[in-house]
């Protein structure tokens, strides 16, 4: 399996409060992590580096390739946690960073699984043959309405509050974390993106360029789309196959 990562300011914002590391145990064991700040320019930059940093410190220095899947999953998912908690403390030390906060989208592929830890409205999607597979859920109000019958996706994707998220690394001292778990198969691409990617660039549109494109390319042409459908706001785009 390869890795590509690329963020990006976007065309609107005056800094870039995305993050994003990754990693490879071997060929068929990689890891990556997007996190999406928020909190002002220190406060939301702030969280989403100690987040990622902190995910990434953890899974290399516990991690064993003798793992179990379920020594796996409690890894990743308690990893998330205290990243949570990692954050909340410094903010609650700084009275600049109050309120500070990040999403958190953690994808580790071993063999033909794919484990993912979802906080906030990051997003992985599992691009295959022509169909992009949304594999989260955003933690959303507008995602809260469509469950509720209240909004269509549709209507949801266009809704001027999109944007406002339910859940979030290092708001409290604790947080709720979704594990998703898919089969990994040849040919399969997973695409791991802050919402400044979605918000500007449709599903259709991800999917010719990831049907066509592959390694840096892949991830540059992503971004740049998003930049020419308004660059509204940072992204960031990995790409695991």
């Amino acid at each position: 399996m390869e890795i590509f990562s690329k963020t990006d300011r976007g065309l609107i914002r005056n800094d870039n409060q995305d993050y994003c590391l990754s990693g490879k145990f071997s060929d068929d064991c990689v890891w990556a992590v997007v996190c999406d700040g928020m909190g002002g320019a220190n406060g939301g930059h702030t969280a989403s580096t100690t987040a990622s940093e902190y995910i990434a410190r953890e899974i290399n220095n516990i991690y064993t390739n003798d793992f179990t899947h379920d020594e796996l999953v409690a890894l990743l998912t308690n990893v998330v946690v205290g990243a949570n908690l990692e954050v909340y403390n410094i903010a609650k030390n700084n009275i600049e960073l109050t309120g500070m906060g990040t999403t958190c989208e953690l994808v580790f592929i071993r063999n033909n699984k794919v484990h993912i830890v979802h906080v906030g409205d990051s997003r992985t999607y599992k691009i295959t043959d022509g169909n992009a597979e949304l594999m989260t859920e955003d933690h959303s109000l507008v995602q809260e309405m469509v469950r509720r019958g209240e909004l269509t996706q549709f209507e949801a994707d266009n809704h001027p509050n999109k944007n406002f998220i339910t859940r979030a690394i290092g708001i409290r001292p604790s947080v709720e974390v979704d594990y998703i778990e898919t089969e990994f198969n040849q040919g399969d691409v997973i695409l791991i993106c802050s919402d400044g990617l979605t918000n500007c660039v449709d599903r259709n549109d991800i999917i010719d360029i990831v049907d066509f494109t592959r390694g840096d390319a892949l991830v540059k042409k992503l971004i740049d789309k998003a930049k020419r459908g308004g660059g509204t706001d940072n992204i960031t785009v990995v790409t695991i196959y």
